[in-house]
């Protein structure tokens, strides 16, 4: 049975994406070079990946030369509420409040936190 394609980014899509956000447009050789070395990616892989998140619509490449520049078509932000849209559905039965009632009761938010969060819900009603 052929997996289902997911539209969200594993995390080795995550990686080489904020290396095209963070420089907006890059071949695969830029994409390589900005890496830390400890990943240690072959070409080939980096390639790939890069198609993937091409055929996933958060890339689009054009030709320049031999080489393949890739650009963003989807911002860190739209992929960011992408994420959250997709864990929010698939965790928690697709109810913001149990996703927000997770985090208050299993992370640790300091007093800033809490308080910018107060005030965002105050503003919203």
């Amino acid at each position: 049975m052929a997996r289902k394609k997911n539209p969200t980014l594993t995390e080795a899509e995550l990686r080489l994406m904020k290396v095209v956000w963070e420089k907006d447009r890059a071949t695969v050789s830029e994409v390589l070079a900005s890496l830390p070395s400890s990943n240690e990616l072959a070409y080939n892989t980096v390639l790939t990946t890069l198609r993937i998140l091409e055929k996933k619509g958060y890339l689009r490449h054009e030709k320049d030369g031999r080489a393949h520049v890739f650009r963003p078509i989807v911002s860190r932000n739209q992929a960011c509420q992408n994420a959250v849209r997709h864990m929010v559905k698939g965790f928690f039965n697709n109810s913001p409040e149990a996703l927000m009632l997770s985090i208050l009761e299993h992370e640790e938010l300091d007093q800033p936190e809490l308080d910018r969060l107060k005030q965002m819900i105050d503003n919203r009603e």
